[in-house]
């Protein structure tokens, strides 16, 4: 089965960057906690599509109104979550780690992670919205042999795996056409 989860992700389009992120040793969530989990991670993937995504409506749009209140919802969600987060003692962000990930599991570098076989916790954190990580269940596993370790997500609902692979599909959707856009000339030059 490892070896199934590894395929799948190698398969499959990830979003790379460097972000504020740590894995450590965590024991899977029970099933009540499990879904308090995935139910935060909705709404941060919603949140942080929210306001990342660039407008790119025309006014004739029928459901213009309608995306803006639902953009509008939830940077208010996001600004409810971080007031209740800052009224409780809150530690520094981690540091930033190359980090590549879908729905299926992460690479990052293998320095301080739990050996192969052990239960972890990803938590990204993501520049938008730094207060609120995504907090990602899964196992290490055996993955790459070049200095980077491989976890497989393990728990995640379908909905939270549905808006990880929109996340990643809008960035890399993004990068594309960044590309195509600095590999055109200029206009008049």
């Amino acid at each position: 089965m490892n070896e199934d989860i590894w395929s799948s992700f190698s398969e499959r389009v990830t979003y790379d960057g460097r972000f504020h992120a740590t894995c450590e040793f965590a024991p899977l969530p029970d099933s009540a906690a499990l879904a308090l989990l995935n139910d935060r991670n909705v709404s941060v993937l919603t949140a942080v599509a929210a306001l990342v995504e660039k407008r790119a409506e025309t006014p004739e749009d029928d459901t213009t109104v309608t995306n803006e209140l639902s953009r509008l919802d939830a940077k208010l969600n996001v600004l409810m979550e971080i007031v209740n987060r800052l009224l409780l003692p809150q530690a520094d962000l981690p540091p930033r780690i190359a980090l590549r990930f879908n729905a299926s599991g992460a690479v990052l570098p293998w320095d301080g992670l739990p050996a192969v076989g052990q239960p972890v916790l990803l938590r990204i954190h993501f520049d938008v919205c730094r207060a609120l990580p995504l907090e990602l269940p899964g196992q290490r596993l055996a993955g790459p042999s070049d200095g980077r370790g491989f976890i497989g997500f393990q728990g995640l609902s379908e909905h939270v795996r549905d808006a990880i692979e929109r996340l990643v599909f809008r960035h890399h959707r993004r990068q594309v056409a960044e590309a195509r856009l600095a590999g055109r000339p200029m206009e008049g030059g």
